[in-house]
């Protein structure tokens, strides 16, 4: 922190380390060993869409960027009831005995990168990569953009969550990514696409 900004109070918000998404298909192979969580296929960003038709030209072009090519997600984009915007990846479902989220979490990382690059950070909010059981229980891990930390969630109906489930997974995962310290900050995502 410079002096000016330890007289004023002001500090730099913490700039978000995306390439720890990139440690996310590492983890998913201790998930799956330690308590049989599979990645879905999927994946979200989530922001708060601006304003203008600058922004909504930069998600046109991600979208059409992403949905090119052979074997291609399909990408859609989907506003919840708080008024953010989820842009949903949908890779095919993976291979349970070999989950491979390389290419979801480049999606992810390039959503987030060209978001920020375009001057429309400060409106991410997270992304989202969902994971089930063979029992049906599903879970996420949930990247913080501002925060460059993780937390398990995990959602057992319309408005609970397994916390004892969660604590498990941050325990499981605490070698493999930047878990978020403060509880406080493990915001339940109800409806979150892809769980």
């Amino acid at each position: 922190m410079s002096f000016w900004g330890a007289l004023t109070g002001r500090s730099k918000p913490k700039q978000a380390n995306l390439d720890a998404l990139f440690g996310v298909p590492s983890a998913a192979l201790t998930l799956q060993s330690a308590l049989g969580f599979v990645p879905t296929g999927d994946g979200a960003v989530c922001y708060r869409a601006a304003a203008g038709a600058g922004f909504a030209d930069a998600q046109h072009d991600l979208v059409a960027l992403l949905a090119q090519g052979e074997g291609a997600p399909q990408v859609s984009t989907q506003t919840d009831g708080y008024g953010f915007t989820w842009l949903l990846v949908d890779h095919e479902p993976l291979d349970p005995q070999a989950p491979d989220l390389t290419a979801l979490c480049t999606d992810l990382h390039a959503v987030n990168t060209t978001l920020e690059q375009d001057g429309f950070g400060p409106g991410l909010l997270c992304s989202l990569i969902p994971f089930a059981d063979s029992a049906g229980r599903s879970v996420a891990l949930v990247y913080l953009y501002k925060q460059g930390t993780f937390y398990p969630f995990a959602p057992t109906g319309a408005d609970s969550r397994d916390n004892l489930l969660e604590i498990q997974i941050r325990d499981a995962l605490k070698n493999e990514l930047p878990l978020e310290p403060d509880l406080a900050r493990w915001m339940a995502l109800w409806g979150a696409p892809g769980l």
